[in-house]
């Protein structure tokens, strides 16, 4: 039901929406305008901290400074307060609030929960968010517990081990790229089990939270009749697949550039690594700027894709690469009906499919261009990578972000916007699309020619 906005003008659940969003923005704008937030004596721009707050709100990890020689501890609890508001969603943890307060759920707060998570009924949104909440609570906290038992080799307090391992471990599940040790994860380089740990956090929180709850239901309920949904089978094979071809085309790119002298198992876990984290983590355990270029434009492809819907990460997503894959295949063999593990495709899906990526394709070719413009001191690859990993809400950097203009730090910041809210709900919040208008004629159809 859309909500009015005047007599003659409606206000739809996806404008709604993205006003909430902007409104978290604002907040955790001031959260990181607080007392104690930074260090003393360093001094942050407004336009800095707004860039910051976009940042974690989108569960990014893009920065214009570095976070750990900037902020107190204090401030780094507000960077990981807002991280959980992005990742676990607005309407999300609004939803927790108000069944702690005892407020019942109506109609409204179900659609924007709906949209939210990209649900198509409203039937079990509320129990949806429950399972997400303890789901998520409960990666982050068993990822803290292991990795600060880890991290007790590292440190010299016991305390120091606690922040770090709860701030990597948040970081990684929420994807949000963000890191105090000033390097990302470049220290455990040689390090195999907290690459382990960290891309098993990442592939929980970006493969989407639907995968997880179907996950948990058929380990704790196991009975005959139990069936996994196609959004499930269709997201892991993609991310299996994604993941593999990334790893895979990453190690034999720079195995003859920046990977040559290193061991086959060391080469190894950094392909997979940096495959995993191109979903839409950010987080790096080798110098991204020593690749190739051939690397820098296939990770920006990967960035460009993203994570699977109703998860922490942005991108086109998964389902909508396969869409377009799926269609092509079908297409080729010269059938119309798109048929996969046993179900058929609603045409509306492939649809919304091309029309998510050929958006996203003119956004990231206006931003380029203007960036080019207005970043003359930056490479094509450099603003092309930039663009892709904020679009993708990942957080990776060819090291020019710190660099940017105030042009270029807006045009970044409305990419990891737009890449969090989703385009379907950017689209519609401009268009006052998503009332499921029906035209009431129609005009005789006539073919036209194609290719």
């Amino acid at each position: 039901m859309p909500w009015k906005r005047s007599k003659n003008r409606l206000v739809t659940p996806f404008q709604v929406l993205v006003s909430y969003y902007f409104i978290a923005i604002a907040i955790s704008f001031l959260l990181l305008l607080l007392p104690g937030v930074h260090q003393e004596g360093v001094k942050v721009s407004l336009l800095d901290s707004l860039f910051t707050a976009v940042s974690a709100v989108s569960v990014t990890g893009l920065t214009t400074f570095n976070i750990s020689e900037s902020y107190t501890t204090f401030g780094l609890v507000m960077v990981l307060v807002i991280l959980q508001l992005g990742a676990i969603g607005i309407m999300s943890l609004g939803t927790f609030v108000w069944l702690l307060v005892g407020k019942k759920i109506g109609m409204r707060e179900r659609q924007l929960i709906m949209i939210d998570h990209n649900q198509y009924n409203l039937s079990g949104v509320v129990q949806l968010i429950r399972e997400i909440l303890k789901i998520l609570i409960g990666i982050e906290v068993m990822g803290a517990f292991i990795l600060t038992l880890h991290f007790t080799n590292y440190f010299d307090t016991f305390e120091e081990a606690l922040i770090h391992g709860v701030f990597a471990s948040i970081s990684a599940t929420t994807n949000g790229g963000f890191d105090i040790t000033g390097m990302s994860l470049l220290p455990f380089h040689n390090d195999y089990f907290v690459q382990l740990i960290t891309m098993v956090l990442i592939v929980l929180g970006a493969i989407g939270f639907p995968v997880l709850i179907e996950v948990k239901t058929f380990l704790l309920n196991r009975h005959a009749n139990f069936r996994f949904s196609l959004f499930t089978k269709i997201t892991t094979s993609t991310y299996a697949i994604l993941f593999v071809v990334g790893a895979v085309v990453i190690l034999l790119l720079e195995s003859f550039h920046s990977f040559k002298g290193m061991s086959w198992h060391e080469a190894l876990f950094s392909a997979m690594f940096h495959s995993v984290s191109t979903r839409s983590a950010g987080l790096t355990t080798y110098d991204v700027t020593t690749f190739s270029e051939a690397t820098d434009i296939f990770m920006s492809f990967l960035m460009f894709i993203g994570s699977s819907p109703s998860s922490v990460g942005g991108g086109i997503r998964t389902t909508t690469f396969a869409m377009a894959i799926l269609f092509l295949i079908t297409f080729s063999r010269g059938r119309e009906d798109i048929q996969v593990f046993g179900r058929e495709i609603h045409l509306i899906d492939v649809f919304r499919s091309f029309v998510v990526i050929l958006l996203a394709f003119f956004m990231v070719l206006v931003a380029t261009i203007i960036l080019l413009i207005t970043e003359p001191h930056a490479s094509l690859i450099q603003i092309i990578f930039e663009i892709t990993s904020a679009f993708g809400t990942c957080g990776m950097s060819l090291g020019i972000t710190s660099d940017l203009s105030v042009v270029g730090k807006i045009i970044i910041m409305i990419l990891m916007f737009v890449g969090r809210v989703g385009l379907i709900s950017f689209l519609y919040t401009l268009g006052g699309g998503g009332r499921g208008k029906k035209s009431n004629y129609h005009y005789p159809k006539e073919r036209v020619i194609i290719g």
